[in-house]
């Protein structure tokens, strides 16, 4: 990093589990660098989505490095998620043909229930001790397939936990982190969210100003996606050893499981 800025700047790793991000400093100034982000990190710049985009550069080994303006702020709390801005920039994303575009031109594969599907059964081969709920889960999940699949499909960021919001100080936010992008149900990113930070009650208040109905459908298709998402993750952290988050993902699908 230093080869590109110079050796007055101050290059330290950001965190995040890539550890592909950095802070550069000099003086006043700080940037935020990235190795091999996301290809349409500019159209997300444009669209007023992530931090703005400063300047790409290409290294000779192929690999490309991003600077972006370093914003102060804050990322979101869990209660932040009610907020209306966070339905405001969901809808913007969501809504945008810029992105669509974009990621259509790159190419990317549309995420169906069936891909995930396949996925959970890659899991459930590879790891062979796992909850009988998991087997009554996959079957229900199985069966309703095709009653989830839509054609309009959208951008979806795909992990919009709470510590993917950047909140600055001047009261902007911003969803960060995109490397993981598909182009799926618009319910794969709102059920997520719903079911992780807004009450029950609130939902049709919250996607009002997203600017949807909820409807017996979305319900369905959005139970189905968090069901599916769930038990992946019960199985990534069971891959790693985690066991305490194992057995919150565990909780999580008997839960999910007892809504069916």
């Amino acid at each position: 990093m230093e080869q590109i800025l110079g050796e007055d700047w101050q290059v330290s790793p950001a965190g995040g589990a890539t550890g592909e991000a950095y802070i550069a400093e000099y003086g006043n100034q700080k940037l935020f660098l990235k190795r091999n982000s996301s290809p349409f990190l500019a159209v997300l710049s444009a669209e007023g989505i992530v931090p703005k985009l400063l300047w790409t550069k290409r290294l000779g080994n192929g690999d490309v490095i991003t600077a972006q303006q370093w914003l102060n702020g804050r990322e979101l709390k869990a209660a932040d998620m009610k907020s209306k801005n966070v339905a405001e920039l969901l809808a913007k994303i969501h809504q945008s043909q810029e992105l669509l575009g974009m990621m259509n031109r790159l190419e990317k594969k549309r995420l169906t229930p069936v891909d995930m599907l396949n996925d959970i059964q890659k899991q459930m081969r590879k790891e062979k001790d796992y909850l009988e709920i998991i087997n009554d889960s996959f079957a229900y999940l199985m069966e309703t397939a095709s009653e989830v699949e839509v054609e309009n499909m959208v951008v979806c960021h795909c992990d919009v936990n709470h510590n993917n919001w950047l909140l600055s100080d001047t009261n902007e936010l911003f969803l960060i982190d995109w490397d993981g992008a598909m182009i799926a149900d618009p319910a794969l990113d709102l059920g997520m969210l719903l079911y992780s930070y807004i009450p029950y009650e609130e939902w049709d208040n919250w996607l009002e100003i997203y600017g949807q109905t909820l409807d017996d459908d979305l319900e369905r298709r959005m139970h189905w996606y968090v069901l599916a998402q769930t038990i992946s993750s019960f199985f990534w952290y069971k891959e790693k050893g985690q066991s305490k988050e194992t057995a919150q993902f565990a909780e999580s699908i008997k839960e999910l499981a007892g809504t069916i």
